[in-house]
């Protein structure tokens, strides 16, 4: 990752204070939902788009999925809204939920009504891998729901507190520590792809974003920190595992991957 030469940090940084300020005066920053009815709008947030899609944990019934009653990975998003609505309840928001191995199996931590189908990896990145996954950018991180809250928490704390977890899915790098970017994210940074994330503001609302476009991971953060209020945010993934589900949209991503590993969704009952 590179720095920008064609315009000084300082001047830059001057200069987005200054369309921030103007931005919020003439209300440029608003996130105007696409349909009132529904959890996700689309966001502007210093020139790029994103869609957020908002929940309060305590209303939304948010759920981690992986694998179907046979045992095999969903893989779509179409797959499990048709498990769903076979069960009686509606899908209403889903998103990739975190890396997989080849076989569509979590990288790290899974757990599903309090079952931990796979554990929390904590080991460094393997010595011979180059450039470092960033899933192993340390620190990375949790993103967990308890009943009617949500937190996202570095691997370190989590393990650390052992909060109580109906569902839990690890992932990484952390975008927001305690509202402090990833240390090693750099401004003006050329490493940009499409991105998934995943944090919690101080209200202890739960905010998914996914970019419209290519982004670096220093602007993808400060869409969190920033725009959305997160003290805490985690990276889920990027490039061609990203992926929406938002029937008010009318997005149902497909993955180039060939599906996903981990999912998170929002059910409602029929």
């Amino acid at each position: 990752m590179t720095k920008r030469q064609t315009t000084s940090l300082p001047f830059r940084r001057m200069l987005r204070v200054a369309v921030a300020a103007a931005a919020g005066l003439l209300g440029l920053h608003a996130v105007a939902p696409a349909h009132a009815d529904g959890p996700c709008r689309s966001a502007h947030f210093e020139d790029m788009g994103y869609v957020v899609c908002s929940f309060d944990p305590a209303e939304a019934q948010l759920r981690l999925f992986w694998r179907d009653e046979s045992g095999r990975p969903y893989r779509t998003f179409s797959a499990l809204a048709g498990a769903l609505d076979r069960q009686g309840t509606k899908l209403t928001f889903a998103m990739n939920a975190g890396m997989f191995l080849p076989d569509f199996t979590p990288l790290g931590l899974h757990v599903e009504e309090g079952r931990e189908l796979r554990p929390v990896e904590a080991a460094a990145a393997p010595a011979d891998v180059h450039p470092v996954p960033n899933f192993y950018k340390k620190p990375n991180g949790v993103f967990y729901i308890d009943g009617g809250s949500a937190g996202v928490l570095t691997t370190e704390r989590f393990l650390s507190l052992r909060p109580k977890a109906d569902y839990a899915t690890q992932s990484g790098p952390m975008l927001v520590v305690n509202g402090r970017l990833h240390p090693a994210f750099i401004e003006g940074s050329r490493d940009r792809t499409r991105r998934t994330g995943v944090g919690v503001s101080a209200s202890g609302s739960v905010h998914f974003a996914i970019s419209d476009s290519p982004v670096n991971f220093y602007d993808f953060a400060r869409l969190f920190r920033d725009r959305l209020g997160c003290r805490n945010a985690l990276f889920l993934d990027g490039g061609r595992g990203t992926g929406l589900y938002s029937p008010e949209l009318g997005r149902n991503d497909w993955s180039w991957h060939g599906g996903f590993g981990p999912i998170v969704g929002a059910v409602e009952q029929r």
